[in-house]
């Protein structure tokens, strides 16, 4: 008798203990640039004001070099460093643009360097080109050099945008009830080839080409092959790879043909930004729940701050992806918390709610 009730004693001790620790594992990160210009004492404020609001982990966007500067830093308040790099969506690159062939193409036969759908920054390559997938693998295979680095964290790791979200569509004065050609992208002449090859099947003669789901599936699979080579490399490296994504992997095939569920991920950050789709909070939850449901890796919930002012709403959409399961949320970003919300987080550190 004894015995049976010394056991209920250490089950109930290491049941309460887990959930101790799965109380305190819950991380708050977020979003922010380095570019290429290293300015240490505005980094030292940064990495300081981070850590006042229980900021655990920093998703970087900065040149290799910049990153290896600002880790050490970092790794004084134990906050950790992503290095985070746009992967298919390229403006600026100079490499790239020497190149016209290696852009993605959409159905009108506009390549994306010629034709930037919605801004002028959209300058997408192609999956399906060779010399443009081993490019955005070697600018991946940079910031896995980087010691110390927590994961290369991908983002723009997509097609474009073949539906925007509903309140994004009057800013562009478009309305998108179906898909048009010249938001409808993945039409490189390597993919028709291919897929001509595969099916017999030319995308640009059928009459319905957003009603096939093989075309669908196979622009689909040229994205997630790249994702899962990047991790292949980068684990064989003893690196993570971590991707800021659409909210929950069915809209986000729908929306920019993206099936991170597929992924080989060692987490992702969907990003929730209710109000680009004219939701509320509580989708947030609900894309929450269905992410973590659909794949077995961990999920942090990106919340946009600026949707989010009002020191109630933060609170609940912390508090609702939480519940849903997530390890964590990710701000975009933290830069710009007005004093309501920045109280939310150092209420949530004083009160030990966070990691």
């Amino acid at each position: 008798m004894i015995k049976k009730i010394l056991m209920i004693f250490i089950t109930l001790t290491i049941f309460s203990c887990g959930n101790n620790n799965k109380e305190k594992d819950f991380v708050i990160s977020t979003w922010t640039g380095a570019g290429n210009n290293f300015e240490e004492e505005k980094w030292i404020k940064k990495i300081n004001f981070y850590d006042s609001l229980g900021i655990s982990e920093v998703l970087i966007g900065g040149s290799p070099e910049v990153l290896r500067k600002i880790i050490p830093i970092a790794n004084k308040k134990n906050i950790k460093v992503h290095g985070w790099m746009w992967t298919v969506n390229r403006p600026g690159d100079t490499i790239a643009n020497k190149n016209p062939e290696w852009y993605a193409v959409n159905r009108n036969g506009q390549n994306s360097l010629e034709y930037r759908a919605y801004v002028n920054y959209y300058q997408w390559l192609s999956p399906f080109h060779p010399e443009a997938r081993n490019h955005i693998i070697n600018n991946a295979k940079k910031l896995m050099e980087v010691d110390g680095l927590a994961s290369v964290h991908l983002d723009y790791v997509r097609y474009p945008d073949v539906i925007l979200g509903a309140d994004l569509q009057p800013k562009y004065n478009i309305v998108q009830d179906t898909e048009l050609p010249e938001y409808d992208y993945g039409y490189h002449p390597i993919a028709i080839k291919k897929f001509k090859e595969l099916f017999n099947k030319d995308p640009l003669t059928m009459r319905n080409p957003h009603l096939s789901t093989e075309w669908r599936q196979f622009r689909l699979n040229a994205i997630t092959s790249l994702v899962n080579e990047i991790v292949e490399i980068a684990h064989s490296k003893n690196k993570k790879v971590s991707a800021a994504v659409f909210p929950f992997p069915e809209m986000s095939r729908q929306m920019v043909r993206q099936a991170w569920n597929d992924w080989n991920l060692d987490s992702a950050y969907p990003m929730l930004y209710n109000n680009f789709y004219r939701e509320n909070i509580n989708w947030i939850g609900f894309a929450t729940k269905q992410g973590v449901s659909d794949v077995d890796f961990p999920i942090f919930s990106g919340l946009y701050a600026g949707a989010l002012k009002s020191t109630g709403d933060f609170e609940k959409a912390i508090n609702i992806s939480k519940k849903n399961g997530a390890s964590g949320v990710s701000i975009f970003t933290a830069d710009g918390l007005n004093d309501q919300q920045k109280s939310v987080l150092v209420n949530m550190k004083i009160n030990g709610e966070i990691k």
